[in-house]
C-alpha cells in the first residue's frame, strides 16, 4: 500500500487480542511499508471501560464521547510504548505538509489550524519520528459535523480525519474480515463499522478499505454527501 497521498490508518483495540498481529502492523507502519501515514487507535479496553461506567452511571451520552476520545487517547500512547519509533500527535495537519517532531511521552504535535501549536519538546540526538498516532484530545471541545453518540466511534472518526488531511485513502485494520463489495450501509448493518460511518464515508472522496486477517477489501459503492 505504497500508492502516492497520505493514508489513514485506524487499528481497531479489538487488535488487542491479537498482540502480534499489532505488533506487526505498527512495526511495518514505522518501517515505512504503508508510506505516509497517520495511524488512527481505536479506544480498546479503556472506550470499553467507559461503557461499562456509563451503563453503572447513567452519564450522558456527550460526556461518553469525550471519555471515548481521551480512551483513544490512551491507547495512542500505548501504540508509541510498543514502537517507540511512532510518535503521539493531538493536531490535524497532513505529515505531508509538515511535521512536528516528539517522542510519545513529550507529547509531539502536529500544527492545528487557527491555534498556535504548543511548545514542543525537541527531540534528542536520534529520536527523530516519523509517522503519527493520532490522539483526539482537540475534539473533546466539540464539532458540528460530529455527533457526540455512540454511533460515532474511531472507525468514523478516522474518515473526518482523512478528509480534513486531505489523505487519499482510509483503511481500517480489523479482527475479522469483511465481504467483498459491501457498501458502508452493509457494513454497519453487519456491525464491522460503526452506525455513523455510511455518512462520513459519503462525504470522504477518497478510497476505503477493510483489512482483516485474510487481507484488504475495498469498498463498494457509497451513497454521495
Amino acid at each position: 500500500m505504497r500508492a502516492g497521498g497520505l493514508t489513514v490508518i485506524k487499528l481497531g483495540g479489538s487488535l488487542l487480542a491479537e498482540p502480534g498481529r499489532l505488533r506487526g502492523w505498527l512495526a511495518a507502519i514505522a518501517d515505512g511499508a504503508h508510506g505516509p501515514c497517520l495511524v488512527v487507535p481505536g479506544g480498546g479496553p479503556f472506550a470499553d471501560a467507559v461503557r461499562e461506567a456509563q451503563a453503572a452511571l447513567g452519564f450522558a451520552d456527550s460526556l461518553a464521547h469525550r471519555l471515548a476520545l481521551d480512551a483513544m487517547g490512551h491507547m495512542a500512547e500505548a501504540f508509541c510504548g510498543i514502537e517507540p519509533r511512532l510518535y503521539r500527535s493531538a493536531g490535524l495537519s497532513s505529515p505531508l505538509r509538515g511535521r512536528a517532531e516528539g517522542g510519545c511521552g513529550a507529547g509531539g504535535v502536529l500544527a492545528v489550524p487557527s491555534e498556535p501549536p504548543p511548545p514542543l519538546t525537541p527531540p534528542r540526538k536520534g529520536e527523530g519520528k516519523a509517522i503519527p498516532v493520532w490522539d483526539p484530545a482537540a475534539l473533546r471541545e466539540g464539532r458540528p459535523d460530529i455527533p457526540e453518540t455512540w454511533d460515532v466511534t474511531s472507525d468514523s472518526l478516522a474518515l473526518w480525519l482523512a478528509r480534513e488531511t486531505g489523505a487519499a485513502r482510509c483503511v481500517l485494520v480489523k479482527s475479522a474480515d469483511a465481504p467483498p463489495g459491501r457498501s458502508p450501509a452493509e457494513l454497519a448493518r453487519l456491525g464491522l463499522v460503526d452506525a455513523a460511518f455510511p455518512a462520513f464515508a459519503a462525504r470522504f472522496a477518497g478510497a476505503i478499505a477493510l483489512w482483516g486477517p485474510s487481507g484488504v477489501v475495498p469498498l463498494g459503492e457509497r451513497a454521495a454527501a
